[in-house]
């Protein structure tokens, strides 16, 4: 029997290649696929009680292991401060849908007479689709893969999960706790490997949820629609920030460094562009470094720094082009703007750039970096254009004087996610609605809120004729007068 091929898997603090994982056959990812949609019928069939009775099993599960799941996911990323606290979050994700599952389904049935034929009875039936397939990323691992997971679960499909080759410690520890609940490991899989097990699970699955990049994500789509299944994408951002003239410059400087360099700027909602009235840009910027120069890399402390290396080696490449690209142009890098190997570990201080402008791959393209180019603009119509000159269109934000103004300029941005006096207030939602991506940010229903279970459902109607029925002889009389 031929040995089981592995991948080594690198540390982001040392460099070094600690672990590993078996990598998944194309036979075993249908082998998977085939246990798992057979298990799913018995799983939908308990209705969304009996299964919210499984899942607070398992929520008591990873309470347990909340730690040790926060452990492994900082290992992962390189460790910062939401790293830790992961199975914590997995724990308010899984208790948030016990308790909006079953208001959730409520809100999607229908039962009532029909308007337009006052004898036809109409009744709504929810069918899961039997098996979702998600293909999550290295940024946030665990967070993400479950944001797509958990509530395919509460709908009642089984869901085969292809986690990212880069950060597999924390899937592992998390699926500890599944193991721990075998009604819900009967429907909730995983495989592992590069690219082409990704491709696999779409060979195999009635839906697909992907998070990742532009060009993977076209790829997934085109994969989606040859097999005619649905698909749902969320793609990434190069997301803006509007700073106005009357804004409070020491609270708009805060929330943008946050903004851009939390979590190393690996984040699909970062800021990474800033435009700043002229009257105030100086003023801006200068605080706006001075506050960058504060920040603490965490090499030497996992938890005491402000923001750990790239999590992804090759990502470190992409940011370091960009900064250089935009110096070749024009662009001044007043702080950062150099990777530093330090212990193996490859990290990027917050880099505050000026003089940018729009034919400069880091105001065209997704940086993932901590970085924070700003541009000033001279009126407040310049500020939307620019905002809006972009492919994509996941957040933005806007600081301004009052919230009448940032208001009225955030209505006007084409984002999803539009966050007023602040930056990063995608949690907001979590929970109360789901929003929209625009441009190429992504594809699909909301993927936040009680309505994003409807991604996994569809929904038949009973029609029941409690009248006479049709003559078809009486056909011609329609219309005739007589």
């Amino acid at each position: 029997m031929p040995a089981t091929a592995t991948l080594a898997v690198r540390n982001p603090r040392t460099g070094a290649a600690d672990h590993s994982i078996s990598l998944s056959t194309r036979e075993e990812a249908a082998a998977k696929a085939t246990a798992l949609r057979a298990n799913q019928r018995g799983w939908e069939a308990l209705g969304v009680g009996g299964r919210c009775a499984v899942m607070a099993r398992w929520l008591d599960a990873v309470k347990a292991q909340a730690v040790a799941i926060g452990e492994a996911d900082a290992v992962d990323t390189g460790g910062c401060h939401t790293s830790y606290i992961q199975g914590f979050i997995t724990c308010g994700n899984i208790g948030g849908w016990l308790e909006d599952a079953p208001r959730a389904f409520e809100a999607l049935e229908w039962q009532s007479m029909s308007t337009s034929m006052p004898t036809v009875a109409v009744e709504s039936q929810l069918v899961a689709y039997p098996l979702v397939g998600v293909i999550s990323p290295w940024n946030a691992p665990l967070m993400l893969a479950l944001l797509d997971a958990v509530p395919a679960l509460f709908a009642g499909s089984s869901v085969l999960l292809k986690p990212s080759e880069v950060t597999p410690r924390v899937i592992e520890a998390l699926f500890e706790t599944v193991r721990q609940v075998p009604e819900l490991a009967a429907v909730f899989n995983y495989v592992s490997g590069a690219g082409e097990v990704g491709q696999w699970v779409i060979e195999q699955a009635d839906t697909i949820c992907f998070t990742g990049s532009v060009p993977t994500g076209r790829k997934v789509a085109v994969a989606c629609a040859t097999r005619l299944i649905p698909c749902n994408l969320e793609l990434g951002g190069k997301d803006p920030c509007v700073v106005t003239e009357s804004a409070d410059l020491e609270r708009a400087a805060t929330a943008v460094l946050r903004g851009a360099v939390y979590a190393t700027g690996q984040v699909c909602y970062s800021v990474e562009r800033v435009y700043v009235h002229e009257s105030v840009h100086d003023q801006f910027v200068a605080l706006l470094v001075a506050k960058a120069k504060a920040v603490r890399l965490n090499a030497d402390n996992p938890r005491a720094g402000h923001i750990g290396p790239f999590t992804f080696a090759p990502q470190a490449a992409i940011v370091a082009a960009q900064i250089a690209d935009a110096k070749a142009k024009g662009a001044a890098v007043l702080c950062g703007g150099e990777i530093e190997d330090i212990a193996g570990g490859l990290y990027l201080r917050p880099t505050v750039l000026t003089g940018v402008t729009h034919d400069m791959l880091i105001m065209q393209d997704e940086t993932f970096g901590p970085c924070i180019p700003v541009m000033a603009y001279s009126d407040t119509e310049q500020a939307i254009a620019l905002a809006n000159d972009t492919n994509f269109g996941l957040t933005a934000s806007v600081i301004a004087g009052d919230a009448a103004e940032a208001m009225a300029i955030g209505r006007r941005i084409n984002a999803g996610g539009i966050f007023l006096q602040d930056t990063f207030l995608t949690f907001a939602k979590m929970r109360t609605f789901g929003s929209d991506s625009f441009g190429w940010s992504g594809y699909g229903s909301p993927r936040i809120g009680p309505e994003s279970l409807r991604r996994f459902l569809r929904r038949k109607s009973l029609l029941t004729q409690t009248g006479p029925v049709a003559d078809i002889r009486d056909d011609h009389h329609l219309g005739s007068g007589t």
